[in-house]
């Protein structure tokens, strides 16, 4: 107050009898005895503001200084919040329609000036804003403190405080937007542009709150966007606009006019996942052309399992991994892929290229121990490799060898590789007998021949 008072001194020196307001001329204070004015205003509504005689401080100084100096004081706004929340709710407990309605007014008047005067503002500011935050704030009070809600209107304040804020918006404000979003709809169920809308407000709040809570360091407000994350999905679910059939009607005739646009092709691919729709025409559609207009290892080898998983198709998996490895150069991925390859051509008991693919496989990463217990079950099932059955049972040997293997280089399979371990021991029971007559002892090397080809030891 007394720095203020002091400015009050230098500005009456300093203006003489010369009288502008700020309103008028754009000057913070305004001038002569206006400014004196704006001055005085201040401190009588700051007073009232400070014992929460908020009826005195908005009728005694702080709507003078809102309407007449827009961009003389940041607390002008901050106060401002909080004096026409509190007057509104006097004013609904006393069913005061009309005071209802005056204080809501200056509330979004507020919230339109401060986005006006923004700059000027933050150039005064400890704690400066941003448009989307006061957006956010203004659609939340639009709904929370307004007799007459326009949901259209309030639509418009939310959809652009989320376009603006992203990432960054609170967690409440993405809540509001998916209630209105989703009251807007169901009031026009038959208005496709709404539910076009509401499923991209959808996508847009679903991964915008997953990114607000990852950043948010305050734990109490972090689990209060987990609960609202929880809402968010809630409504949506609740609001009849999204299953497979309805988003394939919506997005399927719409893909091959956006083949060419992948902002439309990843919104399509990321709605019909979060709703389990990936064996729909429209998402295999749109997920090739995604891949077509960004070509990756990793794209091509998501299709290729697509097409494994959702519609049993080998064949097109097979292409779409041989390209993932194409464009590979990280050695683990290819890895991962040559095993997915290796595990489709034992479904098609192509064993001579699932080995291949497992060979190349463990060349790519010695350490996968998966793929040593595969190349395991692969002898055993293919293990006749000539006319004597004591000779075709040592391939069994060979498979025990793939085993050990596979636990000394991957521990986490240890338990898969013992169970099966004993399984083919039993394979090999009193086995020494018969070899011994065949010329063969405990401790002889002995190579398993035909597509097997390996060296292994009697024991």
């Amino acid at each position: 107050m007394k720095k203020i008072a002091l400015l009050a001194l230098a500005l009456i020196t300093a203006t003489g009898t010369f009288a502008q307001k700020g309103v008028e001329d754009g000057s913070r204070w305004g001038h002569g005895e206006d400014s004196i004015e704006v001055i005085r205003n201040i401190t009588i509504y700051t007073e009232y503001y400070k014992t929460n005689s908020f009826k005195d401080a908005y009728d005694y100084g702080w709507k003078y200084v809102f309407q007449n100096a827009p961009w003389a004081s940041v607390n002008t706004y901050n106060y401002g919040i909080k004096i026409l929340r509190s007057l509104y709710n006097d004013a609904k407990a006393a069913k005061d329609e009309e005071k209802m309605s005056e204080y809501s007014e200056v509330l979004f008047q507020l919230y339109e000036q401060r986005i006006k005067y923004l700059d000027k503002l933050n150039s005064i500011a400890t704690n400066k804003m941003t448009e989307g935050e006061i957006m956010g704030q203004y659609g939340h009070d639009y709904r929370s403190y307004n007799p007459r809600v326009s949901i259209s209107k309030a639509y418009e304040i939310l959809r652009k405080a989320v376009d603006l804020g992203k990432g960054k918006t609170q967690y409440y404000v993405l809540n509001d937007l998916m209630a209105v979003s989703a009251a807007r709809y169901k009031n026009n169920k038959n208005n496709e542009e709404y539910r076009d809308a509401l499923l991209q407000d959808y996508v847009d709040c679903a991964n915008y709150i997953d990114e607000f809570i990852a950043n948010e360091e305050n734990e109490k407000v972090r689990e209060a966007a987990i609960k609202t994350k929880e809402a968010i999905d809630n409504q949506f679910g609740t609001s009849g606009a999204a299953d497979c059939e309805s988003l394939q009607k919506i997005y399927g005739p719409k893909i091959e006019d956006n083949k060419d646009n992948a902002e439309y092709l990843d919104k399509v691919i990321k709605l019909m996942s979060m709703f389990q729709c990936n064996s729909s025409d429209a998402f295999f559609a749109a997920s090739e052309y995604a891949y077509q207009l960004d070509r990756t290892a990793k794209t091509a080898k998501n299709l290729g399992t697509l097409y494994l998983k959702q519609r049993d198709d080998a064949d097109k998996a097979l292409e779409y991994y041989n390209q993932s490895i194409e464009l590979d150069e990280d050695k683990a991925n290819m890895a991962d892929t040559y095993y997915a390859i290796a595990y489709i051509y034992l479904t098609k008991k192509d064993y001579d290229r699932c080995r291949s693919a497992l060979q190349k496989c463990i060349a790519n990463n010695a350490n996968k121990g998966e793929a040593y217990i595969l190349m395991a079950q692969l002898y055993a099932i293919k293990y006749k490799w000539s006319d004597d059955n004591a000779l075709n049972r040592c391939a069994f040997y060979a498979a025990i060898d793939k085993l050990e293997t596979a636990k000394k280089v991957d521990p986490s399979v240890a338990e898969k590789a013992n169970s099966l371990i004993q399984e083919y021991k039993g394979q090999t029971e009193n086995l020494i007998e018969d070899l011994f007559m065949l010329g063969y002892k405990a401790g002889d090397q002995i190579q398993i021949k035909g597509w097997i080809n390996e060296t292994t030891t009697i024991r």
